[in-house]
């Protein structure tokens, strides 16, 4: 109904065109137009039926480009779900590793939506749906109490765990929460809960011992020649396991172009091993190396790493590695302490500070989130030692370090917390930022409620005193009135009667008449006197009553505006949020634990 240039004017069409074109000649975004067609029944099954599995690797694109990619990939999948017909079959699985960043507890990225509904929803169409992760706090509950089957391992945080038991309590109301998560913090290495819809009891079950090649991550070299290896077509980027890595019952890996792949690589950068599992490369006799641990200060605690540890890689470990550097690994125990905040809040600080030179500094220690059981007490067999510039042997080095790291933590480790200063509230620790809006909303109402009420004392007795005035004024009107209308009543019957009594009374001489006549007129000349005085006094009484009426509701009008004003003042100041840093000082920081662990790097 509109005209083109008035819908979509010419300066916004050219614009459109030259972001277009910019876009079709990029290079970066030439691959997207490569490639076989994203369509979900080639990725399931190969031409002749069979079934395949087809992985969607977006290690090597940014964040954006993942959620791009991941949310198309689960659009069409979604789209393919509607044509399909009810089953109670699995038709299709699909299985998501480290989801927490495509399903956020509090943000909306374009993968969420999809994600929720075929958890909701896929299982009627016979297609599964599988998430794994490590972190079950960055996953939002709600997916979580849509899960049927849960497998649980060794959980490194109390929220993570708490997040899971939320999950389960959202998902069945019969479930004894406390005995989950009695069993969740004993499980032990390669075991996992098992919690299966229907069953209110929990198992525990662990993994079959087995000889495994975890290579990793491949790149895309590395991809691209395990898909031009195999023997079945696959798209471009997504890698087609119909190429199965045929594993020998006794758990050996056995041998597929997609294992030759991943290891070809591997086998150019590590040479055989001796007997012992240390390379035969490695010259043991220099000065850089040595299978004999380095000597350690007296009282220094001693660990090693366990390369199953979470945080491992953030701190530029190697799983794989079996060379050890070494590290320290600390625990601080933090106390913030602010009387004006009524804040008495204690908290734990964990923090790995690696690689160590002759001197530490401690502004480079890496937060991380350490459980006692990624801390070994033997080392492992293989275990070869770097020889580092580190005086790991002198007491004042750990010394050094752990009053260096009191220092670093007191200047950067302060406490920011929400403040209403109008209102004097602080947010707690940990506290979400609407929870404190919306405390300091209900102070507020809680506050302009009693300024209102004292308000209301006010005006009560002014309004109570003109009611009064009001009901007195319209009484005597009233009075007045009725008198006024007697008074006329009596004028009218009286005057009315006497002159008709004079001339029909009898006979009279005319002068005696006539001065009867004006006797009587006269009379009622006085009367009609009397009744309009009386008339003027209703009158008047009736125009007090109007001007209390008024008086009334000036008042009402000043205390209308006198509560908009109260409660916009008292909005405004629920709305005043600032922060408030609450520092640290050095008595308040102790270190509770520093041991030298040993972390494998290569």
């Amino acid at each position: 109904v509109f005209e083109l240039d008035q819908f979509f004017p010419p300066d916004d069409r050219m614009a459109l065109a030259m972001r277009l074109n910019g876009l079709l000649a990029s290079p970066s975004f030439a691959a997207w137009g490569m490639g076989s067609a994203l369509d979900i029944d080639s990725l399931l099954y190969t031409a002749d039926g069979r079934a395949r599995c087809a992985i969607v690797t977006t290690s090597h694109l940014s964040d954006e480009e993942r959620q791009f990619v991941t949310s198309l990939v689960l659009s069409k999948l979604v789209t393919w779900m509607r044509r399909q017909s009810g089953t109670t079959d699995l038709r299709a699985l699909l299985y998501i590793d480290e989801v927490a960043g495509y399903l956020p507890p509090t943000a909306n990225p374009p993968t969420k939506k999809p994600i929720m509904l075929l958890m909701k929803q896929a299982r009627a169409f016979g297609l599964g749906v599988v998430l794994t992760t490590q972190n079950p706090v960055d996953v939002d509950y709600k997916a979580l109490s849509n899960a049927g089957t849960w497998m649980i391992g060794r959980l490194q945080t109390d929220r993570d765990k708490q997040r899971l038991l939320d999950g389960m309590s959202s998902a069945s109301g019969g479930v004894d929460i406390a005995a989950i998560g009695d069993t969740i913090s004993g499980l032990r290495k390669r075991e996992f809960v098992l919690r299966r819809a229907g069953k209110d009891h929990p198992e525990v079950f662990t993994t079959r011992w087995a000889m495994s090649y975890l290579r990793g991550p491949l790149t895309s070299d590395q991809i691209k020649l395990a898909v031009h290896d195999s023997s079945v077509e696959a798209p471009a980027g997504v890698l087609d396991p119909s190429v199965e890595a045929a594993g020998a019952a006794d758990g050996r890996t056995g041998s597929s172009p997609l294992n030759d792949a991943a290891r070809a690589p591997a086998s150019s950068a590590t040479s055989p091993t001796t007997p012992t599992g240390v390379p035969s490369d490695l010259d043991l006799a220099s000065a850089d190396t040595s299978t004999v641990m380095p000597e350690v200060a007296d009282g220094v605690v001693v660990r090693w790493v366990d390369v199953a540890a979470p945080w491992l890689g953030e701190i530029g470990g190697d799983s794989h590695g079996i060379v050890l550097e070494p590290a320290i690994v600390a625990r601080v125990s933090l106390r913030y302490d602010e009387s004006k905040a009524d804040l008495v809040h204690d908290a734990e600080y964990e923090a790995a500070i690696f690689p160590l030179g002759e001197t530490v500094d401690a502004s480079r220690a890496v937060a991380v989130d350490h459980d006692d059981r990624d801390l070994l007490g033997e080392a492992p067999a293989t275990a070869v030692y770097r020889l580092v510039d580190a005086p790991i042997a002198n007491k004042s080095f750990f010394s050094a370090v752990q009053r260096d790291l009191v220092d670093h933590l007191t200047r950067s480790l302060g406490l920011e917390l929400p403040t209403n200063a109008g209102l004097k509230l602080f947010a707690r620790p940990g506290e979400p930022l609407d929870v404190f809006e919306a405390r300091c909303a209900q102070v507020a109402d809680e506050r302009a409620d009693a300024e209102i009420a004292k308000l209301r004392d006010k005006y009560e007795s002014k309004a109570t005193t003109l009611r009064r005035q009001i009901e007195s004024a319209d009484d005597r009107a009233d009075i007045l009135a009725e008198e006024a209308t007697g008074k006329r009543n009596s004028e009218l019957l009286s005057t009315a009667g006497s002159i008709l009594g004079g001339l029909l009374g009898g006979r009279r001489s005319r002068g005696g008449l006539l001065g009867s006549v004006l006797g009587k007129a006269g009379t009622a000349a006085g009367r009609r006197g009397r009744s309009r005085a009386s008339e003027e006094r209703v009158e008047a009484a009736q125009n007090k009553v109007a001007g209390l009426l008024a008086e009334l509701e000036d008042l009402e009008s000043e205390l209308a505006d006198d509560l908009t004003a109260i409660d916009a003042r008292w909005v405004a100041l629920a709305k005043d949020i600032t922060t408030t840093s609450i520092a640290l000082e050095r008595t308040d920081v102790k270190v509770r634990e520093l041991v030298l662990a040993w972390v494998p790097v290569s």
